[in-house]
């Protein structure tokens, strides 16, 4: 097994007057040869933006941009005809395919607005563009969001996000898979995995794990925690 903890404090950071971006990877200005991707993964953005603060309209193309929503709410725009309010607890998966432009702004509600935005290279290039998109995904386990088995598809086989807000002493078996990015948004967790010393995250703490198909992992949850975990399984040949 290869295990890589990446801890919060040396995320690469954007910032400005009303918004700051937190990056698990190489992006925009911030260039690391050695930090360009975990498997289909391009980027791994945390965003907290003030009220109104926000994205004016952009294209993308030939990406997968998943986006979930932790506080607050997103008001969402794109060049499909989409306007809609996305409040915490909300999965949205853009394909961009051949071409899309989209937006995003903070709500102006009391709450401060936080989501996080993952770039995942599609299957299939030049596509058509398509969104897709749940609400009231909050749960106290570990659920799939996105990807394979859940409600909302992503166009890249084999992958699937799971979250969950977790309670301080539980424990939760971590999704079999030989391959993972685990994230903890908030709280604090203790990894674990027979043959392997325990690993503690706190907020902004990820591992990327590459193991065997059947390797088991648990979290134990020591201060009530965010957290997310893409896993990525090698399509079975057809």
């Amino acid at each position: 097994m290869q295990i890589r903890l990446h801890q919060g404090s040396t995320r690469y950071s954007t910032r400005s007057a009303s918004q700051v971006a937190h990056h698990s990877f190489s992006f925009g200005d911030h260039y690391d040869p050695e930090n360009l991707a975990f498997g289909p993964m391009r980027a791994h953005n945390e965003h907290r933006l003030s009220w109104g603060a926000g994205f004016p309209e952009h294209r993308h193309s030939d990406v997968e941009l998943v986006t979930w929503v932790m506080h607050g709410q997103v008001v969402h725009t794109d060049s499909l005809g989409n306007r809609s309010l996305l409040p915490a607890g909300t999965v949205q998966v853009q394909s961009a395919g051949s071409g899309i432009s989209h937006s995003e702004f903070a709500d102006t509600s009391a709450a401060p607005t936080r989501f996080v935005q993952t770039w995942l290279v599609p299957d299939e290039l030049g596509g058509p563009p398509a969104r897709f998109l749940a609400s009231g995904m909050q749960s106290e386990r570990m659920i799939p969001v996105a990807g394979d088995g859940a409600q909302v598809p992503v166009g890249c086989s084999g992958a699937t996000l799971f979250v969950g807000s977790l309670a301080s002493g539980t424990v939760h078996d971590l999704p079999v898979c030989s391959s993972h990015h685990l994230f903890v948004a908030s709280g604090e967790v203790v990894w674990s995995s027979p043959g392997h010393d325990d690993l503690t995250l706190t907020e902004g703490d990820a591992l990327r794990i590459t193991a065997a198909d059947d390797a088991e992992m648990q979290l134990r949850v020591v201060a009530a925690a965010e957290v997310m975990q893409w896993v990525f399984r090698t399509p079975t040949p057809g």
